[in-house]
């Protein structure tokens, strides 16, 4: 499958967390973190999750590559950086 994919961040300031993921539609995925469809990570926190990351790429296969490098020590230090303050 082909298309546009988006690598992205998202940050609960109640809990002081981030998530880092990949989606195909960013909008209706940050809809269903905060409506709490996934029983995952997210679900877990109260609170809402907002944007503080996103970089489009033209295949899953580069969206799954990035999201590992996000996912890093190194990657998570430099997502921290868009935390709002």
């Amino acid at each position: 499958m082909c298309g546009m994919y988006t690598v992205y961040a998202i940050y609960n300031k109640q809990h002081n967390k981030i998530y880092i993921g990949q989606t195909g539609n960013l909008e209706e995925r940050l809809k269903m973190h905060n409506e709490h469809v996934f029983k995952g990570y997210t679900s877990r926190f109260t609170g809402e999750w907002i944007i503080i990351y996103r970089e489009t790429v033209d295949s899953r296969k580069k969206a799954l590559f990035r999201e590992k490098q996000l996912k890093s020590f190194r990657g998570r230090e430099s997502i921290k950086k868009f935390i709002p303050r």
